[in-house]
């Protein structure tokens, strides 16, 4: 991390931000072994408001809360990418981006999506692609979707140890009512179940992330997007997952669709940078004007969702191989 030259107001916000930090207990990674995941919406990251870029405070937090992990989906990725070249220079030389097109309709809010990623711990293996809604033929012969995402997910694949993986990110309307919601979830558990059960496919393991505006684990919008096999990881299932600031919505999601069971582990959770208290890291010396509105534009008004997962699968990799063999064995000998 290179927090050079800060002004001393930064250095003081930057050790409150590190006691918030540590209360999330980010487990580290440890190479070939295992990586954190995280996924983050940084509200509107990169748009100019009022003539003004986001404050050098703001963007050494953004690094120093993003820096505690090994691959970030971000979210609210705006066309603008000014303030991620800014964050980039302040994490070093190790960190890489991937990221998608800008929609430039009003629906798409010129957002893109994008994955950050430390490329000591985890690299791309050669798939990155936003993925197509499933298309019909129609009466004349046209292959057209019958329903659009409004944003199109975004997607890639990665190694980190022995594991493979397909990492797919998305944003999901939040439109005019949750009817509208649902049908794009359920859209997106659809394609998944296609995509992972294509023979064409290579990766069978699918971590599907990002911010599905749902409110909690329970209701009819998680259901549509777990009703084709993606499962919210065991380490999440429990209370305090809430990713709003005021931490009771579980808008930001981690699902998985696993070929491998020794992946997961039981840590994860959310980061609280806000705590209540967001003077602390923008004091009113500084910045008087600032309320908690203008706050959540200088960081966001989402906390990121993080977990940890292992990356040495060889083993049950051995044992899928025998496995197979011994089920041919039996069905040569029957």
């Amino acid at each position: 991390m290179r927090h050079r030259n800060v002004a001393p107001h930064v250095a003081e916000g930057l050790k409150v931000l590190r006691a918030r930090i540590a209360k999330a207990n980010v487990a580290p990674s440890k190479l070939d072994e295992s990586i954190n995941l995280a996924t983050w919406n940084v509200r509107e990251f990169g748009r100019v408001r009022n003539g003004q870029r986001r404050s050098d405070a703001a963007i050494h937090y953004i690094a120093e809360i993003l820096g505690q992990f090994d691959l970030v989906s971000l979210v609210e990725l705006r066309d603008d990418l000014t303030d991620l070249r800014r964050v980039m220079d302040v994490l070093g030389p190790y960190w890489r981006v991937l990221h998608s097109d800008y929609d430039a309709d009003h629906a798409g809010n010129r957002e893109r999506l994008a994955f950050l990623y430390d490329k000591r711990a985890v690299v791309p293996t050669g798939l990155v692609a936003e993925a197509g809604e499933p298309r019909t033929k129609g009466a004349h012969g046209e292959y057209m979707p019958p329903l659009t995402w409004w944003r199109s997910p975004y997607m890639a694949s990665f190694r980190a140890g022995s594991f493979d993986f397909v990492f797919l990110t998305a944003h999901v309307r939040w439109g005019d009512s949750e009817a509208s919601r649902a049908k794009e979830l359920r859209l997106l558990a659809d394609w998944v179940d296609a995509r992972v059960h294509d023979k064409g496919n290579d990766d069978r393991d699918y971590i599907v992330c990002g911010d599905f505006n749902i409110p909690d684990a329970k209701g009819p919008l998680f259901q549509a997007v777990t009703q084709k096999g993606l499962e919210l990881p065991v380490p999440l299932r429990g209370p305090a997952m809430e990713t709003n600031l005021a931490r009771n919505k579980r808008y930001d999601q981690f699902l998985h669709y696993a070929a491998y069971t020794s992946t997961e582990n039981a840590k994860g959770g959310v980061v609280d940078f806000y705590a209540d208290d967001w003077r602390a890291l923008f004091p009113a010396s500084e910045y008087p004007k600032m309320t908690k509105a203008e706050f959540t534009y200088q960081l966001s008004d989402h906390l990121p969702l993080w977990m940890q997962l292992s990356t040495d699968v060889e083993g049950e990799q051995l044992d899928q191989v025998l496995t197979s063999r011994r089920a041919m064995v039996h069905a040569m000998r029957n």
